[in-house]
């Protein structure tokens, strides 16, 4: 049964971690927003998949804010528990370290379950999904992306497509196209109308101009040749969408597991140690946010920051040592959590001695 403290603690630091949270989260999605609509805009992502991307972003950027908004909310939340005297009023009372940790493992132990979640399975898939959205984006932007008035670069050979006006029916009007030729040559053509026609070949379409004329020839001479047609079809293949192989960060649990490579084993450790720092994070945050009577409420952030950039980089350092083969498999980063959790275990021991002189 909660008791009325428990249920103030509790709401304090989880009403704090919410606000943290979703800030982080927006700012972090603006910055994604106007990268996508610069790619909408540059004819690299289609309009209806720009919201499919935002949205597997942010399960990505929660993998990392869920752990830091919770260790930042806790630091802010106690932190201004200990500025308004109530925490040293609550030591008063006998209330020792357990009644801290007591409300907050009740939010702690489902948000590290969350993030186990995220890092484990839905981060990984997001990002497969994101590579997918992007090769089907890719395949499907060439002459659909085409905006009247602009140059736009379409297949693989980027050959540059340039329409006046676009009709309803999809027909371009006053084309003009370039491209370079195997050979080295570069083909130069313009015409009245063009339109986009299907294939056989479900890789491969036809760019279909009619009544214009065609340039060939090796920019800087005099060797052009210049055709005149009233139909002329070109052909250019689409992206190719067979998915390449996958990198380590999109790669499913089950074959990291199953697999010995170095990368692998370190991404194995890396997704199994997000959630794990989650639950030290909040461990340590708690000794870290003791601050006195009325200091200021951020006094203590810097610190926590600091503390949190340095665990942050040690497990990017150990995740790339064990990579390169310097650290073994087996130890991987439990090394970095074990001194982190030391270090957090000695703070709450600190902190424990200065409950028991409250109290007394």
């Amino acid at each position: 049964m909660f008791r009325i403290l428990d249920r103030y603690i509790f709401r304090e630091i989880a009403s704090t971690w919410l606000g943290v949270t979703l800030v982080l989260l927006l700012i972090l999605l603006t910055n994604q927003f106007a990268r996508v609509l610069g790619d909408v805009a540059k004819g690299k992502l289609p309009k209806d998949a720009a919201i499919d991307v935002i949205g597997l972003s942010a399960a990505q950027y929660l993998t990392i804010l869920i752990p830091i908004g919770l260790f930042l909310a806790i630091m802010m939340a106690l932190g201004r528990l200990y500025r308004d005297s109530e925490l040293p009023a609550m030591m008063a009372c006998r209330v020792g370290p357990a009644g801290v940790y007591r409300p907050l493992f009740w939010l702690l132990l489902p948000l590290a379950l969350i993030v186990a979640w995220l890092s484990i399975d839905l981060g990984p898939s997001a990002l497969h999904a994101i590579e997918r959205v992007g090769a089907e984006a890719r395949r499907e932007a060439d002459l659909a992306s085409i905006e009247p008035g602009r140059f736009v670069s379409i297949g693989p050979d980027n050959a540059v497509v340039y329409g006046e006006r676009i009709r309803d029916d999809g027909m371009m009007e006053n084309v003009f196209l370039q491209r370079a030729l195997d050979d080295g040559r570069l083909e130069i053509v313009v015409a009245r109308r063009g339109e986009q026609v299907e294939s056989e070949d479900p890789d491969v379409r036809f760019l279909v101009l009619h009544e214009g004329r065609r340039y060939e020839g090796e920019p800087g001479t005099t060797q052009f040749r210049v055709v005149e047609f009233l139909e002329h079809g070109i052909p250019y293949r689409l992206p190719s969408l067979t998915a390449p192989e996958p990198r380590p960060r999109a790669m499913p649990y089950q074959s990291l597991l199953m697999s010995d490579e170095l990368a692998h084993v370190a991404e194995l450790h890396w997704r199994i140690g997000v959630p794990l720092a989650t639950i030290i994070l909040a461990i340590l945050a708690v000794p870290l946010s003791r601050t006195q009577p009325r200091a200021g409420r951020y006094g203590r952030i810097a610190v926590g920051l600091l503390v949190f950039i340095i665990y942050l980089n040690m497990m990017s350092a150990g995740k790339a040592w064990v990579e390169q083969g310097v650290v073994p498999p087996g130890l991987g980063l439990w090394w970095v959590h074990a001194a982190v959790l030391l270090f957090a275990l000695g703070l709450v021991a600190r902190q424990n001695m200065f409950f028991r002189r409250a109290r007394h």
